[in-house]
């Protein structure tokens, strides 16, 4: 196995331990010196080891405190830069549960309701057809949020300045014919996308104004953008991809996966567009978990996030992994099982096509953010780097069966 140059964990506990230990007692070792908690990095390290991920950054959450935060390996193969723990990611479709979130607000709002046709806001959905004829009933919001309104993936749609706004996009899903009955199926695919242009219709501003002022900036989450400043993109993780055809070959640092540039303005992705790191998105799965405040600070209401996070798809199968079903832009585990083995039914979260991952398990009161770049990942929601962190998290924390 060749050396690992990784960062020393950073943990923090922040426990009751701050009171001295009673004369004569053995001093408490402090918690990054924790053999069970750095088990997470160690079991990370492998990952990394092995060629599977150039860098890992893991964040764990206990009862309302981040207990663990760490980074090994590196941001950058080809320099040298090795991971830190505030090192900026794509996150991908971990996108959807914030676009998701922004939706309920405009619920909380009086500006719409997730059972509101999608034509009250895209007036094109009027037209929407499945084989050539109105289906038996129109698209709501709601479907587009748990990915049951059949709609379409269109590619290649042009603006007419060039990079087609989210109401040009809004436009063209409309405009393409319906896949299936709308909330008959579960198919994954732009539903988000078209509810962020509703959120500009609803709210009268931009969607990404409307997630920076409502959501980042309440939370704190400072690194969570569509676009990135120059200081910022200096601490992005590069993305990589596996050597040769197949994907189980080791990373390198001559298979860097440039993707776009982070300081480029572009359409902000409400499907999947976002940058951020592991601790603003732990600070969003905490305000989920609190019922929607964090820090004193109301961002979204208790009963959206209910709504949210409770399964809306009934018996259709759906995700990614079996057992899990849909909330409103949000999987739910319903019956763990493989990766999600180790989690609490009714835990929910999601994947991103990097590799990242965000979920929380209400029952544990626990948040897990897994946060990695390769393409060429496949199912990155049932990767075995998944459940290795999940799992050495659970062991840690709950202890092991």
């Amino acid at each position: 196995m060749r050396k690992l140059n990784r960062l020393p964990a950073v943990t923090l506990l922040l426990a009751a331990a701050a009171t001295s230990p009673p004369a004569g007692a053995a001093k408490p070792k402090p918690p990054w010196e924790d053999p069970v908690i750095q088990a997470i990095d160690e079991k990370m390290a492998e990952y990394v080891a092995n060629g599977r991920a150039s860098g890992v950054v893991t964040l764990v959450a206990k009862d309302g405190k981040v207990v663990h935060l760490g980074a090994v390996g590196k941001a950058d193969l080809a320099s040298g830069r090795a991971m830190r723990t505030d090192a900026i990611f794509r996150i991908a479709s971990m996108t959807k549960p914030i676009t998701a979130t922004a939706v309920l607000l405009c619920q909380d709002d009086g500006k719409l309701s997730v059972s509101d046709p999608v034509s009250k806001y895209v007036p094109e959905f009027k037209n929407a057809a499945l084989k050539g004829a109105r289906p038996a009933r129109p698209v709501t919001i709601r479907d587009l949020m748990t990915h049951t309104s059949g709609v379409a993936n269109p590619r290649g749609l042009k603006g007419a300045a060039g990079e087609p706004t989210l109401a040009e996009i809004a436009v063209g899903v409309a405009g393409s014919p319906l896949q299936f009955p709308p909330g008959s199926q579960w198919r994954y695919g732009s539903g988000l996308t078209v509810c962020g242009r509703i959120i500009e219709v609803a709210s009268g501003k931009p969607y990404d104004a409307f997630v920076r002022d409502r959501i980042f900036r309440p939370l704190g989450m400072a690194d969570s953008a569509f676009v990135l400043t120059a200081a910022q993109a200096a601490r992005l993780a590069l993305m990589y991809e596996p050597a040769g055809e197949k994907d189980n070959k080791a990373l390198s640092a001559s298979g860097r996966f440039a993707g776009s540039d982070p300081t480029e303005s572009r359409t902000p992705g409400p499907s999947g567009g976002l940058f951020s790191t592991a601790r603003d998105m732990g600070r969003f799965y905490q305000m989920i978990l609190n019922g929607g405040r964090l820090d004193g600070v109301r961002i979204v209401s208790a009963k959206a996030v209910r709504q949210m996070t409770t399964l809306q798809t009934g018996d259709l199968e759906t995700g990614f992994t079996p057992g899990n079903g849909w909330g409103l832009g949000w999987c739910i585990v319903r019956t763990p099982q493989g990766v999600t083995g180790m989690l609490s039914p009714g835990t929910f979260g999601h994947g991103g096509a990097f590799g990242t991952q965000g979920w929380v398990d209400p029952a544990r009161k626990m948040i897990f953010v897994l946060m990695i770049q390769r393409v060429r990942f496949g199912n990155s929601d049932g990767s075995a780097i998944r459940g290795a962190f999940q799992q050495a998290a659970v062991d840690a924390l709950c202890g092991k069966p």
